[in-house]
């Protein structure tokens, strides 16, 4: 067996956790085709499959399963080694958690500020907050409310905001009301605890109807099923955003409110480390308001950028 890269376990988690080579190419910032060729290499290397695929979805194997708890504890590792040697040479990398959106200029507006360096574990914004309070990460992409800011001793700027869309079946493109689409709920609140409180909130705010689910089917075919079977427009998560749309659906825009969902970069309260704080600056200066106060949009109570 060849040696195996550290980049492509990344890519292999990455995978594992988009279950999307198109998500997860996006997320990694390199082309699809370059991806599916890496993972394939590797499982060549690793004489497994990894990965079961057709055209409709992508799915691990057995032995996909079984070492990706490992691979991420390499990952970790490795990771740690970094930590170490950057402390030892005093050029620690500043550490960057997301969730699954990042700024398109990234590298060009951190280059000449410090060495950023991507954490390989995408995880809910509540988890990414959390590793940041513990010290896990120094910095994190993600969604979070005043009072989360406040009980996890955070700072928070606004770094991006997504519109969000609905989804609809038939050939209709107009406008949409936001009291006539619903908004999906999934039982799963450890994947789905942000979105969850998001889309309570905007039900009860605009008269969407909230529908309860318990197949994760926010995102991914299951969301698209969900769509055909519902007789209102689907309002679709961030992380559907990029997602092409089935042929037999349409994205229609929401209005009256129109409804965004704001990213904001966290950091520690009692953050002091100038390159931590160069990154802050560069990612998130001149960044402006992104449509979030103009008339008619929407946020939810507690959104730090209201």
């Amino acid at each position: 067996m060849t040696s195996v890269e550290l980049r492509q376990l990344r890519y292999f988690v990455a995978v594992a956790e988009e279950l999307n080579f198109g998500r997860a190419a996006e997320r990694l910032l390199i082309a699809g085709p370059s991806l599916s060729q890496q993972i394939k290499a590797l499982e060549r290397d690793l004489g497994v499959r990894l990965f079961d695929r057709d055209r409709r979805s992508v799915s691990l194997t057995a032995a996909g399963s079984a070492l990706l708890p490992h691979t991420r504890a390499l990952l970790e590792r490795a990771d740690d080694l970094q930590r170490r040697a950057g402390r030892l040479s005093g050029s620690e990398p500043v550490r960057l958690g997301y969730v699954n959106w990042l700024p398109s200029d990234l590298t060009a507006r951190t280059a000449t500020v410090a060495q950023l360096h991507l954490d390989a574990w995408v995880a809910p914004s509540h988890t990414q907050a959390a590793r940041v309070a513990a010290g896990g990460l120094d910095l994190a992409v993600c969604w979070v409310r005043t009072e989360d800011l406040e009980e996890r001793g955070l700072r928070a700027r606004l770094i991006g905001a997504d519109r969000l869309y609905a989804v609809a079946g038939g050939d209709d493109t107009s406008d949409v009301a936001a009291r006539d689409t619903a908004v999906l709920l999934d039982a799963d609140t450890t994947s789905w605890s942000s979105w969850n409180v998001y889309a309570e909130e905007l039900a009860q705010d605009t008269g969407a109807r909230a529908v309860r689910i318990s197949n994760g089917g926010i995102t991914g075919p299951a969301f698209f099923d969900h769509v055909r079977r519902c007789s209102r427009p689907v309002v679709n998560s961030p992380k559907g955003q990029t997602t092409p749309l089935p042929p037999d659906l349409v994205q229609r825009p929401v209005t009256a409110p129109e409804i965004y969902w704001t990213w904001s970069l966290v950091w520690r309260e009692n953050e002091d480390r100038p390159a931590v704080l160069a990154v802050v600056d560069a990612l998130c200066g001149g960044v402006g308001d992104l449509g979030i106060r103009a008339p008619g949009a929407w946020l939810p109570d507690g959104d730090p950028h209201r």
